[in-house]
């Protein structure tokens, strides 16, 4: 069926964030409201409303503040404050909003805003509002709402230092970096490993068959759904072309129909454990999901090494990842702890010690390989905590810096697994992560991620001319159908286990349910091969500069970014054709792994000025 929202061609609907952003501000204390609103609320509800899986996005947050921070100037310039008077201000606000009755009422008054734009139903606005509101009062008292964040930004630097989202950099060895030597093919006959990845399952714990699959919550084929209008079919037994995630059954069908991808050395599983249902999730529900689907994964893939990273979706609030420097009921103690106890067949001591810190962890999974699990909630633009401090939170990319010189000194190489792309993460962040890839291009032999849900890969280039081609991150696929897909999986073909290997991509293959065949009367479901990437695409191998041609080739060839495009969507891409902005955006997505970096994508509209490939290059909220 079609799926919700716009044509990738003709952009996507304007969010509730979007257009508060644009109305006028009324006075000083509704703007203390306004923009606690502005950077949570919006963001958390879009975050889980019906966009499309293609690449034409709304800004991050640095961007709002740019068009805030005017609104809010000349909100308060009729007051004309003084810098004490500023900062007094502001610390009675932090003290006042602290208590349990000025958190309510901030909540209340959320509510009543959220259903006034009409951002979501007035039941998960209500729901969602709840959750958030403790967390967020904290994130906004010690970061944007601080005396010296505040009055800084609203009087200038002279009364504070407004840093939210600043610039950094992490610091590289005085180690010179040895000459580039991209991997040379293996010999004929080589060992050959097969690892299995898994991403983005989301496990709908009350998923149910017949349901109204286009509901008015954000996510639908649920108890809660209600059924279909008359003239319309319910959900599927086993998923839905909708907004909708898997039940148990078709995750338990997903692992027990593996054999014809079979047999696998590893697995790679880069998180969202969870469902959708972001407004109404407690810490008891996402410890259920992640205990009752890593027994899952334990029971079908028994002996075979599982190596997970964190997603998005495994905390409550969604998103809400705080650094290790918060403490107490409020850090991520409670789910590391419960991630480190089910884990631990697969981790070894040194792995399972980072994870209870930060999320993150590294372990050598064979001899002259070291394998890194990022937590990259900790550069996502939707981390609502990195308000506070977004500085290399937890130390993690100084620590990968570590991980990375030590396998160099060594001769290992090193793949990286994460959730959220590194294209995708906060600025800084983002570069800085760009800059370590370049450094130990040598080493790093691999990258893979998740979390857009839609297959797709990124191109990094050396930084002083954008334009060797020196590392690729792939984006595998996810296992839910949210929204409008068939579920999936992904298998790598890396260079195997003996001395000498280069450990790098060689091939990859694609596994598809096809939803449509699986939910016919008396079927069975049959997962398949979906394609081959070298095969499909014609590559002469899976090293960074065949992904970059590839672009350009999809560039001059729309019969081949047709396939793409249709690969892209797992077998089910919208039946709205992906005119020529989609086109140059879904490509320019693809030579993107640095975030806000549009330079990156100068030479596919080589007539087109620098703004006007901007225009086209931005990032999506995902989910």
């Amino acid at each position: 069926m079609p799926r919700p929202g716009v044509s990738p061609g003709q952009g996507r609907p304007r969010s509730g964030r979007e257009r508060a952003s644009d109305r006028s501000l009324g006075g000083p204390c509704l703007s203390f409201l306004w923009l606690a609103l502005a950077l949570a609320l919006p963001d958390s509800l879009v975050l889980w409303s019906p966009v499309e899986a293609h690449p034409l996005p709304a800004q991050g947050h640095p961007a709002k503040f740019i068009r805030l921070a005017p609104q809010l100037q000349e909100a308060f310039g009729w007051w004309n404050l003084t810098c004490p008077t500023c900062k007094g201000l502001f610390t009675a606000i932090d003290f006042g909003l602290r208590t349990q009755a000025s958190v309510a009422w901030v909540g209340s008054v959320a509510i009543k805003l959220c259903m006034l734009l009409k951002i979501a139903p007035p039941a998960v606005c209500q729901s969602a509002v709840q959750l958030f509101e403790d967390d967020m009062v904290e994130v906004w008292t010690r970061s944007v709402l601080s005396p010296s964040e505040a009055c800084g930004l609203l009087l200038g630097s002279s009364c504070g230092h407004w840093d939210i989202f600043s610039s950094w950099n992490i610091s590289l060895p005085a180690v010179p970096k040895p000459p580039p030597q991209p991997p040379k093919p293996p010999a004929p006959g080589s060992p050959v490993s097969r690892v299995l990845f898994l991403t983005d399952l989301h496990w709908d714990h009350d998923y149910l068959e017949g349901t109204d699959p286009n509901c008015e919550n954000p996510l639908c084929c649920r108890r809660d759904s209600g059924p279909p209008p008359a003239s319309q079919p319910g959900a599927g037994y086993w998923g839905e072309y909708s907004k909708c995630d898997l039940p148990l059954r078709t995750l338990e069908s997903l692992l027990a129909g593996l054999g014809p991808a079979s047999p696998f050395d590893m697995v790679y599983w880069t998180g969202d454990i969870p469902a959708h249902n972001v407004w109404q999730q407690s810490r008891q529900d996402q410890l259920r999901a992640l205990t009752t689907v890593t027994a899952l994964v334990k029971k079908f893939l028994g002996p075979v090494p599982v190596y997970p990273a964190v997603g998005n979706h495994e905390s409550t609030p969604v998103n809400g990842f705080p650094p290790p420097f918060i403490k107490g009921n409020q850090s991520s103690h409670w789910l590391y702890e419960a991630m480190a106890k089910v884990w631990e067949p697969w981790l070894p001591a040194e792995a399972l010690y980072t994870l209870r810190i930060g999320g993150f962890y590294a372990l050598s999974p064979r001899p002259g390989l070291r394998l890194i699990s990022l937590n990259m909630n900790f550069c996502s633009r939707e981390n609502f905590w990195l308000l506070i401090n977004s500085t290399d939170p937890a130390g993690q990319l100084q620590w990968l810096v570590g991980e990375l010189q030590a396998a160099e000194d060594r001769g290992d190489k090193v793949h990286i697994i994460g959730h959220i792309p590194p294209g995708h993460c906060l600025k800084s962040w983002s570069w800085n992560y760009y800059r370590i890839v370049e450094r130990y291009e040598n080493t790093l032999a691999g990258q893979f991620f998740g979390h857009t849900h839609v297959d797709e890969f990124e191109v990094f280039y050396d930084e002083e001319t954008l334009s060797r081609p020196l590392s690729v991150a792939f984006l595998a696929p996810s296992a839910t159908t949210y929204i409008g897909l068939n579920p999936g999986y992904r298998v790598y073909q890396i260079d195997g286990n003996y001395s000498g290997s280069s450990h790098v991509v060689l091939d990859h293959e694609t596994y598809i349910l096809n939803l449509t065949e699986a939910n016919e009367p008396g079927a069975t479901p049959r997962w398949r091969l979906l394609y081959r990437a070298r095969e499909t695409y014609g590559l002469p191998n899976a090293l960074p500069t065949a992904w970059h041609d590839l672009v350009y080739r999809m560039r001059r060839d729309t019969q081949l970014f047709q396939t793409f495009w249709f690969l892209y969507h797992k077998g089910h891409p919208p039946s709205e054709p992906c005119g020529a902005p989609c086109r140059l955006a879904t490509l320019c997505a693809q030579l993107s792994a640095r975030a806000d970096s549009p330079a990156l994508c100068r030479h596919l509209v080589p007539d087109a000025s620098l703004p006007d490939v901007q225009g086209l290059w931005s990032r999506p909220l995902l989910c």
